[in-house]
């Protein structure tokens, strides 16, 4: 089982055709798609669920605002999970809305009734209007003392926070992270997959490319290469079947999902 935990169809402005993304996801088993916060909102989940109906391997993320969306238990359910999303992303830094704002709350306790699994997507690149206080992992440890039952994914490990998120993963049992890496920055790969073994958060770790930054075969291949990236080095290594778990791991489990 592979499945890729954070792709998107539209990123920085640039739009993804549907084939692009089908054909960039065709040897995985499952991927998530996150809406984006750019423009109108509504607009890119409509445009999310008609690709996710079209690809059953697309398990699809509703980006939503809490400071300004409708809220509701019942506007949640039909708007997400009564058309075939399965998930919420939230992008607090972005939207400039505290992850424990009041209305934010509202959401989460609505998330854990429904079983929906929330991705916070707080990492880089971010624009200059940007709030990177609320992009701090730290702020979500409220969240999952308050909500222990709601499925937590940290976007991207945190960056550029990780020793944050490492002590979230080892504090939460339902708190994970998305191990996004850019395949061209080899030591900044090596310092992320070597402090999270050292941290001993591994298994709490969900493969995922941030396609279209890169795909998800090249991220694969980068991570299975992994002690072969500074091998003349004689830096310490980790070892291969912890990393081969990660890309394996089925997330969809692991977050009560399914495809269909």
């Amino acid at each position: 089982m592979i499945v890729d935990c954070h792709t998107h169809l539209h990123s920085d402005g640039a739009t993804i055709s549907p084939q692009d993304h089908r054909n960039a996801c065709r040897d995985l088993d499952a991927c998530f798609v996150l809406a984006g916060c750019q423009g109108d909102r509504r607009e890119g989940n409509a445009a999310l669920i008609d690709y996710v109906r079209q690809n059953t391997k697309a398990v699809g993320f509703a980006a939503v605002n809490p400071a300004e969306d409708a809220i509701t238990s019942k506007v949640i359910k039909k708007e997400v999970l009564d058309k075939g999303l399965r998930g919420l992303a939230l992008y607090c830094a972005e939207d400039q809305f505290h992850p424990v704002h009041s209305r934010a709350m509202l959401l989460y306790e609505t998330a854990q009734e429904l079983q929906l699994p929330i991705f916070f997507h707080n990492c880089p690149p971010f624009s200059a209007q940007a709030v990177m206080d609320y992009a701090r992992p730290f702020q979500l440890d409220e969240i999952a003392r308050t909500f222990p039952n709601l499925k937590i994914i940290v976007g991207r490990m945190g960056f550029p926070f990780i020793e944050q998120t490492w002590c979230l993963l080892g504090k939460h049992e339902n708190v994970f992270a998305d191990l996004t890496i850019i395949p061209q920055k080899v030591w900044e790969v090596y310092n992320l997959v070597m402090s999270a073994y050292e941290a001993g958060v591994m298994d709490k770790l969900l493969f995922g490319s941030g396609y279209p930054y890169a795909s998800p075969q090249t991220c694969i291949e980068t991570l299975l290469g992994f002690n072969k990236m500074l091998s003349d080095t004689h830096l310490p290594q980790v070892p291969r079947e912890k990393i081969r778990s990660v890309i394996e791991r089925d997330s969809l489990m692991l977050l009560g999902l399914t495809k269909e």
